[in-house]
């Protein structure tokens, strides 16, 4: 009875109501805008692969010339608690 999950009709049945609910106006457009969502999750996930590839070290987004273990001046800074373990009210 229950050969395949998906049979050509079931295909045709979907087709059918996706049509009846979206209109014929606005499928070419939907596709359209799919297929350039999935262009640039391609571009960008190829990106992320060659910047993860990089020679030294270099963490993924980091300058060139950077090792990973250095941090910026700004991020070594940070505020010292007070002494005697006072804490402001």
């Amino acid at each position: 009875m229950l050969r395949n999950g998906l049979e050509p009709w079931h295909l045709l049945v979907l087709g059918i109501v996706v049509i009846m609910l979206f209109g014929s106006k606005k499928l070419p457009d939907s596709a359209r805008a799919l297929g350039q969502s999935l262009r640039i999750l391609k571009s960008e996930t190829k990106a992320m692969k060659e910047d993860g590839a990089a020679p030294g070290g270099a963490a993924p987004g980091a300058a060139p010339g950077t090792a990973s273990s250095e941090r910026p001046a700004a991020a070594a800074e940070r505020p010292v608690a007070p002494e005697g373990g006072a804490r402001a009210r």
